[in-house]
């Protein structure tokens, strides 16, 4: 079994009134060489890991920190080693914002630089609007889009009443099955290892540490209640729509919409990061059923008036344009020859953009 908590973490259990969650935290006294001693923190950073993952793809990055900042990682619930609890979708990614509150509720932090990746951003962004006042600054890495994932037009609005195509149904039955079986090989399409190469990262891009990024992805609980959910049939194309628990489902558009950031206050500063050959979230993304549907991938696509794909990016970005227009503020890094995962791809871009936005 690979170790997959790397020297200079370490990981503890954090009971609160709502799950016992796993965090990582980065060993106090650990220094890098430019650093003469041990800090004393003066700012926290909190990662908050996306779908099919866990906090453990955020190990390099705590480790190049600077010492005199404290940094933690948390398990969302159903993933890596925290308490497996049903995820009620109707209440959006609510769960795990919430989740994230009490863990830092119990740890006693009480301001706090949070990051969140891919789904992981849509918690962060859930979690400020219900704290605003808790966070010092928000990044979104690579963030699914603030009208949840699949099944909007560009301004947000629903393209059906029942979100077809969306959320749990879409998701591909032998890649679950392979999750659930612990596959580590490559040897098909579908396999958690070749869908990590070909959707996580940009084509090409290899990292001494994919054994430990497989057996991340590997932690995910399967089941209705956990990923990827349930699915209810429906007349409209592709004949699937959202159902109530699970992980997909909490990002059905019916369901998630954190497009409010723009009307909380205060607004703390955000940094908006994302690799330009993201697969995943994009304008263009191959797991968007619209799109692959307009590419002929799957039969029966009723056209672009009905379903066309959506505009990922052109959402976050017309949010965060409100964003500064209602007093906010904002930064984007779009970078090149990167995928969905800056943080490993780009890792001196990633930091120089993460310690420049910390307050």
């Amino acid at each position: 079994m690979t170790d997959t908590v790397l020297d200079g973490i370490e990981a503890r259990r954090v009971r609160t009134d709502r799950l016992e969650a796993n965090v990582l935290e980065r060993a106090s006294g650990v220094l890098k060489p430019a650093d003469p001693e041990p800090a004393v923190p003066r700012v926290t950073v909190a990662f908050i890991h996306g779908n099919v993952s866990s906090s453990l793809f955020w190990q390099p990055t705590m480790l190049r920190l600077p010492a005199d900042i404290r940094a933690l990682a948390i398990d969302l619930r159903g993933f890596g080693d925290s308490e497996t609890l049903p995820v009620d979708a109707t209440r959006g990614l609510r769960d795990y914002s919430d989740d994230v509150a009490a863990v830092l509720d119990a740890l006693g932090v009480e301001r706090v630089n949070l990051v969140g990746w891919s789904m992981g951003g849509g918690v962060v962004m859930q979690y400020l609007i219900d704290h605003p006042r808790k966070i010092a600054s928000l990044t979104l890495m690579s963030p699914v889009s603030p009208y949840g994932f699949g099944g909007t037009a560009a301004d947000g609005r629903m393209l059906t009443s029942d979100a077809a195509g969306t959320g749990a149904g879409g998701v591909n039955a032998d890649f679950v099955a392979r999750l659930a079986a612990g596959d580590r090989t490559d040897e098909a399409q579908t396999s958690p290892r070749t869908v990590y190469r070909n959707s996580y990262v940009a084509p090409g891009f290899v990292s001494e540490l994919e054994d430990v990024w497989v057996e991340s992805m590997l932690t995910t609980k399967i089941g209705d209640g956990n990923y990827p959910g349930n699915s209810v049939p429906t007349g409209n194309w592709p004949g699937f729509s959202p159902g109530g628990t699970g992980v997909l489902n909490t990002m059905a558009p019916q369901h998630c919409d954190v497009s409010g950031i723009v009307d909380v206050e205060p607004k703390p500063p955000v940094l908006w990061i994302r690799g330009l050959d993201d697969a995943i979230v994009s304008d263009a993304s191959y797991f968007d059923l619209n799109y692959l549907g307009q590419l002929g991938v799957i039969p029966g696509w009723p056209g672009a008036d009905i379903a066309p794909p959506q505009p990922m990016v052109t959402q976050t970005r017309n949010v965060l344009d409100a964003y500064r227009a209602a007093g906010g503020d904002y930064r984007e890094v779009a970078l090149q020859n990167c995928g969905h995962s800056p943080q490993l791809e780009r890792p001196e871009d990633f930091d120089a953009a993460l310690i420049a936005v910390l307050v």
